[in-house]
């Protein structure tokens, strides 16, 4: 009975008419993306069935998500003001396709880099806020990265604020070459400048987080979270394993790991971070001036 008493929990599918049939002639008509599948436990998911957070119900894995899904369920509404927004991208070795795979990534994901910066509240606690894209060449710095990075170091330290980076990189942007290898150094000393003040700084790892930005930044933080699961390190793992010529741990460069480890200070699930960043910016004295 079961099944006819709850039919809102099956997929409806509306009948389309063939194009090489006759009219009664119908064939089912499924709409895309309408499930996924968990990366960890490889269980097909309905879409609805991951929720805002998009974690997964069976095993909890944490789903790639773009800034805006992030910002939608982190901070408090109509409180993000973004910054930095119209910096001009730069091109600096004229690398082949480069410019056309800018504009063509900028009008996918309607972004205009691969980390979208502002000032937001959390929970009430006012802060400077950086949320990494993933599904921007996967998030790899460049020299904007970089430099609205520092800006809003800078910013945080003129306003007297907390800054929280959200962090997701497959690292320096090969396009840039060695433009993107100095914006490491770059926003390491807007950090220390900001540290000196005795402002507070706290690190979000989310999967992934590699190369350059773990190398810099994103180790950086007074406190480093991380997600569940979320991989995180400097060099590939065949690298490693081809330089050490040993096996490594099946959860080696996972945040569990880390956490074992003393890479990262707590691991927290994705639904209980904003009242844990919240808590923590209240802890270390929130804004100065607020």
């Amino acid at each position: 009975m079961a099944l006819f008493s709850n039919k809102d929990k099956y997929i409806r599918i509306t009948p389309h008419h063939s194009k090489k049939g006759p009219l009664s002639d119908t064939v089912p008509e499924v709409p895309d993306e309408l499930f996924a599948k968990c990366p960890a436990c490889r269980h097909m998911i309905y879409q609805k069935d991951l929720g805002l957070a998009k974690i997964c119900p069976k095993c909890g894995y944490n789903f790639r998500i773009s800034a805006h899904e992030r910002l939608a369920i982190t901070i408090d509404p109509d409180t993000f003001e973004e910054l930095y927004q119209d910096l001009p991208n730069q091109d600096p070795l004229q690398f082949p396709d480069y410019a056309e795979k800018l504009v063509k990534t900028q009008a996918r994901t309607g972004l205009h880099e691969a980390v979208l910066t502002g000032l937001a509240r959390i929970q009430g606690q006012r802060v400077a806020l950086a949320v990494m894209d993933s599904h921007f060449i996967m998030a790899s710095m460049g020299t904007v990265v970089g430099e609205k990075l520092t800006l809003l170091f800078e910013q945080a330290l003129n306003e007297q604020l907390p800054v929280v980076i959200f962090t997701a990189s497959g690292g320096a942007r090969m396009q840039e070459g060695i433009m993107s290898l100095m914006q490491m150094a770059k926003v390491s000393a807007a950090v220390k400048r900001h540290s000196n003040a005795g402002l507070f700084y706290l690190t979000v790892l989310t999967d992934p987080t590699t190369g350059g930005v773990t190398a810099s930044f994103a180790m950086q933080g007074d406190i480093i979270l991380a997600e569940p699961q979320s991989l995180v390190g400097f060099a590939g793992r065949r690298v490693i394993e081809t330089t050490v010529r040993e096996d490594l741990p099946e959860d080696f460069q996972r945040s569990e790991f880390l956490l074992h480890h003393g890479f990262v200070d707590a691991i927290v699930k994705r639904t209980e971070l904003p009242t844990t960043i919240a808590y923590l910016v209240a802890l270390h004295g929130g804004a100065r001036n607020d």
